[in-house]
């Protein structure tokens, strides 16, 4: 999709690690049938990120797994 998604009615809700430095997300799934709207907690008016559930589950899964590696995890502005 490539409109801006009006989101303004959307239940959001932050990573349990957004008090650790606020470099975390936010998501609201059950907004838009089979998709997961994923934001940015410090810019909530910036653009929306849209995911297939399917794969945000794969990859919220393979976080839990450790699947990557601890620098893989830290993002930078």
């Amino acid at each position: 999709m490539t409109d801006q998604i009006e989101s303004s009615g959307a239940a959001w809700f932050k990573s349990s690690h957004s008090d650790n430095g606020g470099a975390c997300i936010e998501v609201a799934p059950g907004f838009i049938s089979g998709f997961v709207p994923v934001r940015d907690s410090k810019a909530p008016e910036g653009p929306t990120l849209l995911f297939r559930a399917a794969a945000f589950v794969a990859f919220v899964g393979a976080i839990k797994a450790g699947e990557f590696a601890e620098w893989e995890q830290q993002v930078t502005p």
